[in-house]
């Protein structure tokens, strides 16, 4: 009988090459549970076809019986199974995304709690410097190794040419704050998502407010050579969502695992 972390260990490797885990003709482990464990190994320490069990000993269920309420009604209080529900196309390939495509956008906030802080003052405990791009510091999370991610990151994008790496210049990390026109917190708020410089991005919503009927439509300004390195380091991109945020890129290596 396999506990701790050689249990976590077993099932990644059964998840990572059978799909979801069953034993002795069990109900299976979902797979997106055996992903979360294989992105956050010092984060959880137990999963079972219902929940997964993070170090803290906090239990997070993989649904909460919402999940086929409306997008937007969901972006509120998304179960795990919605965060992990939508594939995310990293690479420099993807297809326009569209209607409610956007993989990243639907987030546990419990789940997010219980790894980074469950308030602003445990947050901000974990908060440390980076040097962005040598030229100024910015605060994020030293948790999951958050902060030499971001490091790593800055050091492949000062590798790009000049008129490239400009449009990784103006970031902003760290700000515990509710997502514009919502009740929820941002992922800025645990210190794990960063945005660049407005100059070379588009935003859904502010397209969306400049047109009298409320449309809007995909379009992006941000190099893919960026998004490729922030991809390599487990960090998603805003560009491909459906409702686009071209500025912003967040950790989020659940998303990125195969």
């Amino acid at each position: 009988m396999r506990t701790g972390a050689a249990q976590i260990a077993w099932l990644v490797m059964l998840g990572a090459c059978c799909g979801a885990v069953s034993t002795h003709g069990a109900p299976a482990i979902p797979v997106e549970l055996v992903r979360l464990s294989q992105a956050y190994p010092g984060q959880i320490k137990g999963a079972t076809t219902a929940d997964i069990v993070l170090a803290s000993s906090v239990h997070v269920s993989y649904t909460n019986g919402r999940e086929a309420e409306p997008f937007e009604q969901r972006l509120g209080h998304a179960s795990l199974k919605d965060q992990m529900a939508i594939p995310y196309p990293a690479g420099a390939s993807y297809p326009v995304p569209s209607g409610d495509n956007d993989p990243g956008r639907l987030r546990n906030i419990p789940f997010f709690q219980a790894m980074y802080g469950a308030d602003e003052r445990a947050v901000r405990s974990h908060l440390v410097t980076v040097r962005w791009l040598g030229r100024r510091d910015l605060l994020v999370t030293s948790v999951n190794g958050v902060d030499k991610a971001l490091m790593r990151v800055s050091n492949a994008l000062m590798q790009l040419p000049r008129q490239i790496l400009d449009c990784a210049s103006g970031a902003g990390t760290f700000a515990y704050r509710r997502v514009a026109g919502s009740d929820y917190l941002s992922p800025h708020s645990f210190g794990i998502a960063i945005d660049l410089n407005r100059g070379c991005s588009n935003y859904w919503y502010w397209d969306k407010r400049r047109r009298r009927d409320g449309s809007f439509a995909y379009v992006n300004r941000m190099p893919i050579e960026i998004v490729l390195v922030f991809e390599r380091e487990g960090f998603i991109w805003g560009g491909k969502w459906a409702h686009y945020d071209t500025m912003h890129f967040e950790y989020r290596p659940e998303l990125l695992v195969r």
